[in-house]
């Protein structure tokens, strides 16, 4: 169903890129969001997407700045860890708990959506897709109660919807089941190292080292997938 190229986001030929609101998805996954985007927007919600199809060289940009302190390590709770003193193994399992490895990032499928409500954010505000913003009190909250009640008749599903020793909860990221198991399936340790191999990520030899870990504990360690 994916390419080689598909699956690490190296490729975009299984992408459409839409204008209103602005995204670009599988056109599947495209189809299922915005029929969900109508049926909230009776609520007065504005369901938008804030990330969504994400190639091989933004999420090596993202992970590589991650990797230097350019961009902050968080912990569970939203706050910045203090690097001061980490390996290089533990700056890479600490990058992990909020960004997938470059290739085997969900967000290449073109299945993965990361959601906020316009309608509640005031002029300039930018979201952080932190939990404070999801919980009970927090500006999206409304947004996420009515996922909790409705995501499933859309074919979505949280696949970071709690910690199971692998990402931290992600309740903002919604997957299009149908496609994205397919494609799960079809991404290999033996790709992932391949494509690695021929990149400039940094950590690279440790990163090689701990693929095993990586891909059981990142890649295939989701949330079970609901029968839709």
């Amino acid at each position: 169903m994916f390419s080689d190229l598909e699956l690490t986001g190296r490729a975009r030929s299984h992408i459409i890129q839409y204008t209103s609101p602005r995204f670009a998805a599988h056109p599947q996954a495209a189809e299922a969001f915005m029929a969900m985007r109508a049926a909230v927007q009776k609520d007065g919600i504005d369901m938008v997407p804030f990330s969504t199809f994400r190639d091989f060289n933004t999420q090596l940009r993202i992970w590589n700045y991650k990797y230097i302190g350019k961009k902050p390590l968080y912990d569970a709770d939203g706050q910045v860890r203090e690097r001061n003193g980490m390996t290089e193994e533990q700056i890479i399992r600490h990058i992990l708990d909020w960004s997938a490895l470059p290739g085997g990032s969900r967000h290449h499928w073109g299945t993965e959506i990361d959601v906020v409500d316009a309608a509640v954010m005031p002029t300039g505000y930018q979201p952080k897709l932190l939990p404070i913003e999801v919980e009970e009190g927090g500006i999206f909250y409304a947004l996420h109660q009515w996922l909790d009640d409705n995501i499933h008749r859309f074919g979505f599903f949280r696949p970071y919807q709690k910690q199971q020793g692998g990402m931290f909860p992600e309740p903002w990221h919604l997957s299009y089941a149908s496609l994205s198991t397919q494609a799960m399936k079809e991404l290999s340790p033996e790709l992932l190292a391949d494509t690695l191999r021929e990149t400039e990520i940094l950590g690279k030899e440790t990163v090689l080292s701990l693929l095993p870990e990586i891909y059981q504990n990142h890649i295939l360690n989701i949330a079970t997938v609901p029968t839709l």
